[in-house]
């Protein structure tokens, strides 16, 4: 009798030892990655295609950065700049994108001033061809450069180490990656990409990504690595996924590849 309650009570004291694990680690899941005081982050929508613009500020200098702009929307974009009495010193692209054409151009025209930036080995013009670990520096924070290519050839992340977050384009997207069938794609090379750049960020990293179709807005390095349906799998069985999606053709690609090519540049 003596024994079953001393074997209860250490089954007991052990779960709530590792209850007392488990609490520990979701708080530091949940709240290890705050924002900085000095940091703004402002997060876009444009309904059209699906695209997630990103602006972001240090909140001492006032110099802003804005992050894969769409053409219909950069009116939008630039009066939100103006709102927050931010300049805007840079327009950058995670990669060409195929669906719809860039707002970099206007916003070029509409802040004069403002420098286009995208990574070198997609073949588009712009102020700043990025090459890899190359930083972005606004105020005292900055983005790194790291190239996720599989998408297309020019994909590139941005990631900010101190504010644990990483902008990841078409590359990672929540439980999905970017179509490999067009524009460069190949799917070997998106799963090396993601596996070694990205997933090997510390897990309770934000990843934010260019595109969302079910309404959701952030995810982990965590999140993706448990459950995303694609990247979850062996790279023999990812390459089979992602050449058997038999997806339509791409509506705008005719129009925004060549548009975006010089950076939406517009005469």
């Amino acid at each position: 009798m003596i024994s079953c309650i001393i074997h209860t009570s250490f089954h007991s004291l052990k779960y709530h030892l590792n209850f007392g694990k488990l609490v520990a680690r979701t708080m530091v899941y949940q709240t290890g990655n705050q924002f900085s005081d000095d940091f703004f982050f402002r997060q876009l929508f444009d309904r059209e295609s699906c695209t997630y613009t990103y602006l972001l500020a240090d909140t001492n200098s006032k110099e802003a950065v804005i992050i894969d702009p769409v053409l219909e929307l950069a009116e939008r974009d630039a009066q939100q700049i103006r709102d927050l009495q931010l300049n805007l010193v840079y327009c950058m692209n995670t990669h060409m994108h195929a669906d719809h054409i860039t707002g970099t151009g206007m916003l070029k025209k509409l802040l004069p001033g403002c420098q286009s930036v995208i990574s070198k080995s997609s073949g588009a013009k712009a102020d700043i061809l990025l090459n890899p670990d190359d930083k972005i520096k606004f105020g005292r924070h900055e983005l790194i450069t790291k190239p996720t290519p599989g998408h297309t050839n020019g994909c590139v992340t941005y990631i900010s180490h101190e504010q644990g977050i990483a902008f990841t384009g078409d590359t990672v997207l929540i439980r999905g990656c970017g179509r490999t069938d067009f524009q460069e794609g190949n799917p070997e090379t998106l799963y090396h990409s993601v596996h070694n750049e990205i997933f090997t960020l510390p897990e309770s990293f934000k990843l934010y990504p260019a595109h969302d179709y079910k309404g959701l807005t952030v995810t982990t390095v965590r999140e993706e690595k448990l459950y995303n349906a694609r990247l979850t799998k062996s790279l023999e069985e990812f390459i089979n996924i992602m050449n058997n999606l038999n997806l339509a053709y791409p509506k705008k690609i005719d129009v925004a590849v060549p548009a975006n090519k010089v950076c939406g540049i517009q005469d």
